[in-house]
């Protein structure tokens, strides 16, 4: 929504918007970098719709007793779902939609970043945000430029990714998340039939792999992929590896951001990019917020912040921080009922896993964004069948007594990964995490 919001502001259009989380007094982060775009921000209570609002754009989060939703309606202001904005505005340029469960946002981020640093001027759209427009004090996941390519982040968790027409699509893997595995297929499915030109799966994920068009096109860590990575080594927090013989070193860590960088590479190359340009340009990748982010070092001790929320992509956060440390102290915030109780039992069983015989597992309360939702699934269940799996698991239920027990459990070489989604005050608590240390 945020993205969307920037990018209908460049254009030139007059935005305002409204969040739960604004209150009309004390500003958030995103409200100042917003008042610096001229948008005007509200607090979710309706005065923000007025009879000459030309239309209201809503996430799938909205309910439809919201009270803005009701207002809209009564006035006659036509509603859009966030979605169908998203689909029209991607008719206005070539668009490259990288879909996939997991890695959607670090994917986007780097193809903007290769397109952006070779001088075609791309514009994007995506759910997170690259630190290198943070750093010019833009929210960072939206940027509209005068070239032809827009690079955006096509969601499957609502249904929305069959609404696209891309130029160029990345799927990057399907797992199970929001959505069972059959519901999933479909959905990829459709997507690549609605891809004009060059459809880009992973072909080391069988699934992936199935809907594949042209294996020349398609990246993986083996044949039959045209893109293929190998000799992977990680140094602390920095990857090394090669694409078809081709060196590259990218400043973030894990397995899971080589084969995003193969993505990233693929569609560049698509885009008429050489692998040679993509690996100087990878050199200065500068991340995105809360996606295996340092907050920093402390006593020898350090914090990770990342966004990780479902059984796969934890699965590749604790192997990323595995090989960067003496042992891995990991924390989990769910961001939902209906998410937890979905996926709890896979959860479990991946975190006992991939955890070995030093690590530590804490989780806390679920966040709650509001809504109408059951509440019929505790967090105690997830670490009762790690420790059934025979790891060390704990449920702390209020987060902020884990400030003292990493104080006392966190020793110098140990990596404290944090991880979540939804919850804007996350990456605060990250920092406070480190200060606390």
């Amino acid at each position: 929504m945020s993205a969307i919001a920037q990018y209908l502001a460049a254009m030139g259009k007059r935005v305002a918007g409204s969040d739960r989380q604004f209150n009309g007094t004390d500003k958030t982060l995103i409200e100042e970098q917003f008042g610096r775009l001229g948008i005007q921000c509200f607090p979710q209570d309706g005065k923000g719709i007025t009879p000459d609002t030309g239309a209201v754009i809503i996430s799938a989060a909205i309910e439809q007793s919201n009270i803005e939703y009701c207002k809209a309606l009564a006035l006659n202001i036509p509603v859009f779902k966030r979605s169908e904005i998203l689909a029209a505005l991607s008719e206005t340029k070539k668009t490259i939609a990288v879909g996939g469960t997991s890695g959607k946002s670090t994917t986007t981020a780097m193809i903007y970043h290769i397109l952006d640093s070779c001088k075609t001027h791309p514009s994007l759209m995506s759910g997170a945000g690259l630190v290198s427009l943070q750093e010019k004090g833009l929210p960072g996941n939206a940027f509209a430029g005068d070239g032809d390519w827009l690079v955006i982040e096509a969601d499957e968790s609502d249904g929305s990714i069959v609404n696209y027409k891309p130029e160029i699509s990345v799927l990057l893997n399907i797992d199970r998340d929001h959505k069972e595995m059959n519901e999933l297929l479909d959905l990829f499915n459709r997507f690549k039939k609605n891809t004009r030109t060059r459809f880009i799966v992973n072909a080391s994920h069988p699934l992936t792999c199935s809907l594949s068009a042209d294996h020349s096109f398609d990246f993986g860590l083996a044949a039959p992929a045209g893109f293929i990575g190998a000799n992977f080594s990680q140094k602390e927090f920095i990857i090394s590896f090669t694409v078809n013989g081709i060196d590259f070193t990218i400043p973030v860590p894990g397995r899971h951001n080589m084969e995003n960088a193969l993505a990233a590479v693929a569609c560049c190359s698509a885009a008429g990019i050489g692998l040679e340009p993509c690996a100087h340009t990878l050199r200065s990748f500068p991340g995105i917020y809360r996606r295996m982010q340092r907050i920093g070092v402390k006593r020898g001790i350090t914090v990770i912040d990342d966004f990780a929320h479902n059984p796969a992509e934890i699965e590749a956060a604790i192997k990323a921080c595995q090989s960067a440390a003496n042992r891995v102290i990991c924390w989990f915030q769910p961001h939902g009922y209906g998410p937890l109780k979905f996926m709890k039992d896979e959860l479990s069983e991946r975190i006992a896993a991939t955890m070995n015989s030093r690590d530590k597992f804490y989780i806390s309360n679920v966040y709650y964004a509001g809504g109408t939702v059951s509440k019929d699934v505790s967090p105690q269940e997830v670490t009762d069948r790690i420790c059934h799996f025979g790891r060390i698991a704990y449920c702390i239920p209020d987060r902020n007594k884990m400030f003292e027990e990493f104080h006392h459990i966190a020793y110098p070489g140990d990596v404290i990964l944090l991880m979540g989604a939804r919850d804007p005050s996350l990456n605060d608590f990250a920092k406070a995490v480190l200060q606390h240390l």
